[in-house]
This record gives C-alpha cells, structure tokens and sequence, in this order.
C-alpha cells in the first residue's frame, strides 16, 4: 500500500513524535529528508528535540530521494535501503551512519 508521503511527514510523524518524544530523542540526530517530486522536512530527533517540519534547515544527516524510490524503502527497509542506496537512488550526506537510524525514525509511527 503506498504512503501518503506528505500526510506522513506533516502529520502523522509529528504525532508519533509527540507521542514517542524521549524514545525519538534517543535517535540522537537532525535530519533533512528531501523527496523528490514532494517536499522537503527537516526532522530533529536530537536531545533538543523531537519534531519535524516543513523546510530545509542544517542538519547532521541529509537524504534525498525520488518519491517512488522513498515508498519503496518505506515498504522494506532492510531490503531496499542498500539497494536503493548502491543503485545511486538514495542519496545520503553528512553522517552516512545515522541513516541506519532512520528505520527506528520511522518504527515510531507504529507504536
């Protein structure tokens, strides 16, 4: 089932955020995720944080893909990240290592 990606990053992760703040925090990093074709949010899930809003703003980790790659790796993230990622179609800057956090990121949505 495809995502509403605009629903996900404007409502429902900054509800799960809301709701999951100290376990988001945990996270440890600022992150700017720029979706092709969609939008561009800028998520702290730092000791300072716990948000995530529309915009472009320095971050420790930014990724950048196309939507159609994004709902891929939303999907199965185990299996698509690398995939997508040596495929060239996820684009990761900044600290390489906090992209693995990203799937506890988005875990958090289900609790």
């Amino acid at each position: 089932m495809a995502v509403d990606i605009k629903k996900l990053f404007n409502e429902e992760l900054p509800a799960a955020l809301a709701k999951n703040a100290d376990d988001a925090k945990t996270i440890g990093a600022k992150y700017q995720m720029n979706i092709t074709g969609e939008g561009e949010w800028y998520i702290d899930v730092s000791a300072t944080g716990a948000t995530c809003v529309a915009g472009n703003q320095a971050a420790d980790c930014t990724i950048t893909i196309a939507a159609e790659d994004f709902q891929k790796l939303i999907e199965n993230p185990q299996a698509n990240g690398m995939q997508l990622f040596f495929a060239g179609k996820l684009k990761v800057s900044g600290n390489p290592t906090l992209a693995m956090k990203l799937q506890k990121l988005f875990a958090l949505r289900d609790s």
